[in-house]
């Protein structure tokens, strides 16, 4: 019974599971927490990561282990495998400028072919203009440049610091895959390479990127058990849900996002759906939306009940809410850009105005928000047949029998599960096996 390892290197947290890899049956897990911020010493995470695989009985008896993580961090190191600065994470909006300063140098559409994105203040690339413009004296020291699944996979392959690290501080032993490095900004998943150039025109020069491995390619650490590439959040939780082309996943977090796996690469010049690659070979066109299962918790708070009730007023309520509708951009919108917009309320009368047609304007309003991402995703091209739900909004039972008539397609909700880990213990399954 070879077991394996995965790990989710989440915002909040670091999870693992070990897995039995012949029958992906969860053997045991285990948890440690993150420091909360925007911006984050990455020893914070290390730490973390050893935390939750001594909670999970270590990884003696392991085969393999792949580390999924939060995508776009900007983890800068100098010669000497130290950490310059504290990471900034994809929710840190200081480079909101610089992003417009590399679409105003380059152009969006040239952009977009060439990196399948049109640069938003998330992606790593306007981090590096950022750093560059800010706090030109760390720049300077900026030898490479790692993402948060990079990082944590080459300190757990015995890397790292040279005072601190067995094997030191071999840049070159830097390791990534597809997924992630498609949401650098200065990565090609057309054509799979690093764009020099741009990464020089964000931090003023060249440095060490990590090495892009295959879907099927592996290292190994110290102990010769075998290391897959790892992958960025939203494609090792594709992974973990098996999601194939046609299949689109919507997760309803507090935010939410829509990605779709494709057999071709998607390039979308107007920024709403960015162009990324999956962790199988296949590309995972994705669109974010800031208002997903926060529209459930306002309005459950405003009517002054729980998510249950909330649910349940709003399945009394007929579809379209007697014409009540709920335009839920609390806090902005980023799908579409609008990042100053607010919500509001409309169709209001005296016979519209009930506590059941607002739970049900405030259900159907988040799904439009997200069927939005689902639109985008077909003008581009993309084939949608089935919708796998996840997150917590998923959980709501109103929202499992409305979401199919409003985004158009069967809907599916699994089991609630790590998927990001179970999709990096996939991945470690699939390289121990060969």
């Amino acid at each position: 019974m070879p077991l394996v390892m995965g790990v989710d290197s989440s915002t909040q947290s670091c999870k693992i599971v070990v897995v039995d890899a012949e029958s992906g049956s969860v053997v045991r897990t285990g948890r440690a927490a993150h420091p909360d911020g925007t911006a984050v010493d990455p020893e914070a995470w290390w730490r973390a990561l050893n935390d939750a695989i001594t909670a999970a009985g270590g990884i003696d008896d392991v085969a393999a282990w792949s580390i999924g993580g939060q995508q776009h961090g900007m983890v800068a190191l100098d010669a000497t495998g130290s950490v310059i600065r504290d990471a900034l994470l994809w929710n840190d909006t200081r480079s909101a400028q610089a992003a417009q300063d590399l679409i105003g140098e380059f152009g969006a559409a040239e952009l977009t072919a060439r990196t399948g994105l049109v640069p938003v203040a998330s992606f790593t690339v306007t981090k590096l203009r950022w750093l560059r413009d800010a706090e030109p004296e760390h720049a300077a020291r900026v030898a490479a440049v790692a993402l948060p699944h990079d990082w944590l996979t080459w300190r757990l392959r015995g890397y790292g610091p040279e005072d601190s690290s067995p094997l030191g501080p071999v840049l070159d032993e830097l390791i990534t895959d597809r997924s992630d490095a498609s949401g650098t900004g200065y990565w090609s998943p057309a054509d799979g390479s690093y764009d020099r150039e741009l990464l020089t025109a964000a931090l003023g020069h060249d440095a060490v990127l990590p090495r892009v491995l295959g879907p099927a390619d592996h290292v190994t650490d110290p102990a010769g058990r075998r290391v897959a590439p790892g992958a960025g959040d939203n494609a090792a939780a594709a992974l973990g849900l098996g999601a194939a082309p046609g299949d689109v996943v919507v997760s309803i977090g507090t935010s939410g996002t829509v990605c779709a796996v494709s057999r071709t690469p998607i390039a979308d010049p107007s920024g709403t759906v960015a162009g990324f690659a999956d962790a199988t070979g296949n590309f995972l066109p994705l669109v974010a939306t800031l208002n997903a299962a926060r529209v459930l918790d306002v309005t459950a708070a405003l009517l002054g009940v729980g998510h249950d009730e909330l649910g349940e007023l709003a399945l009394s309520a007929a579809a379209g809410a007697g014409g009540l509708t709920l335009l839920p951009y609390f806090e902005g919108e980023r799908t579409p850009n609008l990042p100053d917009a607010t919500a509001s309320l409309t169709g209001m009368t005296l016979a519209s105005t009930t506590r059941p047609n607002l739970a049900r304007a405030a259900v159907e309003g988040m799904l439009h928000g997200l069927g939005a991402g689902l639109d985008a995703l077909r003008g581009l091209g993309v084939p949608l047949d089935r919708a796998l739900l996840i997150g917590g909004g998923a959980q709501s039972e109103a929202v499992r029998r409305i979401a199919p008539e409003i985004l158009g397609v069967p809907v599916e909700v699994p089991a609630p599960g790590e998927y990001v880990a179970l999709g990096a213990a996939r991945q470690a399954a699939s390289v121990a096996q060969r």
